[in-house]
């Protein structure tokens, strides 16, 4: 079981500081990975409030066939898509998670030397599916199963898109030359 759910068992058990230790836990990457959607630090950030709200709302809707991380992130993902569909932002066909993010908040939170920048550029010329597939496989640490959860795909679309995106990112790298 992973420490997610055991976190989430105690708080059902009535341990409300355990709940405290679940937004501690996920808070910053869940903030991270809205950002994708919705462009804007602030919006994110209410965005992963509301997440955690919706968790503790309905806390029994969670039955524990998937990670409380990956149950988590799905809220999230909705509720930002949600969000642009009611702001009329993009129409359902436009949606895509190609969003760029402001550069320079990411820049202080994320980017400490300059590997990490030349990665995170080249990331961001990736095609959408594939830099969220390698965000939750790799960043987050979600087993292709839960990301393909999160991301409404089946466990071989999330094997081929990781693949591709790896492929992808080599040669991105290697037009900047720097040789993997």
């Amino acid at each position: 079981m992973s420490a997610g759910n055991e976190l989430f068992r105690r708080y059902l058990d009535g341990d409300m500081k355990a709940f405290d230790e679940i937004v501690k836990a996920y808070r910053e990457n869940l903030i991270f990975f809205v950002m994708r959607y919705v462009r804007s630090s602030s919006l994110a950030e209410e965005i992963a409030q509301d997440a955690f709200v919706e968790l503790l709302l309905h806390k029994h809707r969670y039955n524990f066939s998937c990670s409380l991380k990956t149950y988590l992130f799905t809220i999230a993902k909705n509720k930002a898509i949600n969000h642009l569909r009611r702001q009329k932002f993009l129409s359902d066909e436009e949606i895509d998670i190609n969003t760029k993010s402001d550069e320079d908040e990411l820049a202080q939170k994320l980017i400490k030397d300059e590997q990490s920048a030349m990665l995170y550029k080249v990331l961001e010329r990736l095609n959408g599916d594939y830099r969220c597939a390698l965000h939750l496989v790799y960043i987050e640490n979600l087993s292709y199963d839960d990301a393909g959860k999160v991301m409404g795909k089946n466990r071989k679309q999330i094997e081929n898109l990781v693949f591709r995106a790896k492929a992808a990112a080599r040669n991105e790298f290697e037009k900047g030359g720097i040789m993997l």
